[in-house]
């Protein structure tokens, strides 16, 4: 990235300290540890990496480069449309409750940091995806999208190998070991995210949808349900 400050802005943007909550949830993956589903090391890098080419190549990220690109033009229309998509593609209410958390959150912040939002609606009841936020903050501190994409899903990572790391339980090296195995995951990723076209975006992944809404009743969580 050749400017100084965009590059600042996506690591501020990006970071695990982001006031936004992502911490508080686990995805799933609590109750795929809970029910043996991940055990061990490899489980987690299978759970992770499905995830990345099911969820966020499919969905997340190229709503993020919609988003961007609608920013850009103005087209809050097709925003709208593409915020509404994202929280749509949620698959239980607690997945949805991550988005639309870690969403006002960000929201919250940003206003804290001058942002204005040309795209609100009068009532400003409606509620907004933590995509949807994270594109739209990059677009007007003019963090090219790749870049974007690439803390987008860095900062997924984190959250995900973090959770993982209190529950399977991982030791700290084992932790590292995952994030780095996960560097070029991020660039397929993003190779793949390319490919889906806006009518076609959508995913899938019923295990995941399963655990998400069972994690709910759980005798005992770390995590919000």
């Amino acid at each position: 990235m050749s400017n100084p400050l965009a590059l600042a802005r996506l690591l501020q943007l990006s970071s695990v300290s982001l006031p936004v909550g992502g911490y508080a949830f686990s995805q799933g993956l609590e109750y795929a540890i809970e029910c043996a589903w991940v055990k061990k090391y490899d489980d987690v890098e299978e759970w992770i990496t499905l995830q990345l080419k099911e969820n966020l190549a499919r969905v997340d990220l190229p709503i993020l480069r919609g988003i961007m690109d609608s920013s850009l033009e103005q087209d809050w229309s097709r925003f709208r449309y593409l915020n509404d998509l994202a929280i749509a593609s949620r698959e239980t209410k607690e997945l949805r409750l991550t988005d639309t958390a870690m969403g006002e959150a960000l929201y919250r912040l940003l206003k804290s940091l001058n942002f204005s939002f040309p795209f609100e609606s009068e009532d400003k009841k409606d509620e907004l995806s933590f995509v949807t936020l994270f594109a739209y903050a990059a677009q007007c501190w003019e963090i090219p999208y790749s870049e974007a994409a690439t803390g987008f899903t860095w900062s997924w990572l984190e959250n995900q190998v973090a959770a993982a790391t209190k529950l399977v339980p991982l030791g700290q090296t084992q932790a590292q070991q995952l994030l780095t195995l996960f560097q070029a995951a991020i660039t397929q990723t993003l190779e793949l995210s390319e490919q889906t076209l806006e009518e076609n975006i959508g995913g899938g992944l019923p295990a995941l949808a399963i655990a998400s809404a069972l994690h709910e009743t759980q005798y005992s969580r770390l995590f919000r349900s």
